[in-house]
């Protein structure tokens, strides 16, 4: 045997101090959408998530959805379609408009006020609110509370050493009985310094387990050709639910 992890014995790696000080600015995160680096982007949508979808709505209507660090991300216009009213945050005005313009969707645009110099895209239709600016100062703009979060490429974008900050945002904006769907990446982080970071289940338990009831739902083998760069040989994705205690 030469050591390498495979699917049936990795689970978690024991370094996860190694990318604790990694640190990528807002203006660095509008550059890769200005230079086209969003390969994190999924043109097809997330499969976990369409897999899970009608199991998790239970074919209720009018539900609120947040999408954190959102992009341009089709699974909002998935739950438009269904009858849901979708919130998202995303620094990059660029993938916004990206994302109204692929759709097909007409859409108006106004200031913040609680937060200067920013803005809100809200679709013509009404139920889609994208608000563009930084997701830790969202909570001054009062957007209420939310039945059901969608967190895919958000925790795992988040600075390690902004975790926490994080995880208090997200819960200013939780519901009674929500459900926050969250995944998360697992790969050997000594080899590639993120982003997207690598959070191992310990990190949801300390980050949400206080709250939440934390259920892993789905492991998958997530590695593609282009994960080589990274220096990686293996990755899998974990889609979690997380549940009022």
């Amino acid at each position: 045997m030469d050591g390498t992890r495979t699917s049936l014995d990795i689970e978690e790696y024991s370094d996860t101090e190694v990318q604790k000080n990694q640190v990528l600015t807002l203006e660095e995160w509008q550059d890769k959408w200005v230079n086209g680096k969003t390969a994190f982007h999924q043109e097809q949508g997330h499969q976990l998530l369409k897999k899970h979808l009608d199991t998790f709505l239970k074919g209720k209507s009018g539900l609120r959805v947040f999408f954190p660090l959102c992009g341009k991300a089709v699974e909002m216009k998935w739950f438009a379609d269904r009858g849901h009213s979708v919130v998202g945050v995303e620094i990059s005005e660029l993938g916004i408009q990206e994302f109204f313009t692929e759709q097909n969707l007409s859409y108006s645009e106004e200031p913040i006020t609680e937060i200067p110099g920013t803005k809100v895209f809200k679709s013509s239709s009404g139920n889609i609110s994208l608000y563009c600016c930084s997701i830790f100062d969202l909570p001054r703009t009062n957007i209420g509370k939310f039945d059901m979060i969608w967190d895919r490429g958000a925790l795992v974008a988040i600075n390690p050493g902004d975790r926490k900050c994080y995880a208090d945002t997200m819960f200013s904006l939780l519901g009674k009985k929500f459900q926050y769907l969250l995944c998360v990446l697992s790969y050997d982080p000594t080899k590639h310094p993120g982003p997207p970071f690598y959070v191992p289940h310990a990190e949801i338990e300390r980050l949400f387990g206080k709250i939440c009831n934390i259920r892993c739902l789905e492991k998958v083998d997530a590695f593609e050709e282009r994960h080589k760069s990274w220096g990686i040989d293996c990755l899998f994705e974990k889609l979690y639910l997380l549940t009022e205690k």
